[in-house]
């Protein structure tokens, strides 16, 4: 059994593991137990009734947090003349079609997010293998294929947030920081999970969204209850 440091056994005191607390009082017990020298990133976790290995069962989509992420996301844009331009304009990092391509297949990813314009996809389809496992490669069903780049550069850089559900069923993002007040990490965590319950794929059967849980980078996990998250 691996040994349980003293940190970690101190920031659980205090958390009954079997207990499904309210959204407000469990972002407090995380925040009052947040001591990294950081600004620790504020997580949740939903374990869904679904079975990603069938493709009506796969949860995937995008969240724009009403208060920001606390991350800085740094943006590259595959696009050519006025939309490389627009790109550039609304403020994203990296912009280009050939030579862009050029630079991620030396290896050299300095980006969070990628966005691509849909005359551009049989060009970046060829990174498949490259962006694909990072979870960079656009995708229409979260915005990041699109012609519209001004508002998905904005959206990335302005705190909209990915999810895909794992093998497991369970869906995961970081949703803010430990510093953020308890009132915007509310929000936050309402909107992401208003975001994922409408994203429920027709293939589910049963209860859909079964537990919720929120912790920090270094922080304990604490369950919450759902009714106090969802439809609220």
């Amino acid at each position: 059994m691996a040994h349980e440091g003293k940190r970690i056994r101190a920031a659980r005191e205090g958390i009954d593991p079997t207990k499904l607390y309210p959204v407000a009082d469990a972002i407090k017990l995380i925040k009052e137990r947040s001591k990294a020298k950081f600004d620790e990133t504020f997580e949740i976790s939903m374990n869904l009734g679904v079975d990603p290995r069938h493709a009506d069962q796969m949860v995937r989509g995008v969240c724009n947090l009403p208060n920001g992420s606390g991350r800085t996301v740094r943006v590259a844009v595959f696009a050519r003349g006025a939309k490389a331009e627009e790109a550039k304009a609304a403020g994203a990092d990296i912009v280009g079609a050939e030579d862009l391509l050029e630079i991620v297949q030396s290896g050299k990813i300095e980006f969070d997010r990628c966005i691509a314009t849909p005359d551009l996809m049989p060009l970046v389809g060829r990174l498949g293998k490259v962006l694909g496992p990072r979870g960079l490669m656009p995708n229409p069903k979260v915005g990041t294929v699109t012609m519209d780049v001004k508002t998905a550069v904005a959206g990335a850089k302005g705190g909209s947030v990915e999810f895909r559900v794992e093998k497991a069923g369970i869906v995961h993002a970081g949703i803010g920081k430990v510093s953020f007040d308890e009132q915007k990490l509310v929000e936050n965590i309402k909107a992401f999970a208003d975001a994922v319950a409408k994203a429920k794929p027709a293939g589910s059967k049963g209860t859909y969204i079964q537990r919720i849980a929120v912790t920090s980078t270094m922080g304990p996990g604490v369950k919450v209850e759902p009714s106090t998250v969802l439809g609220a």
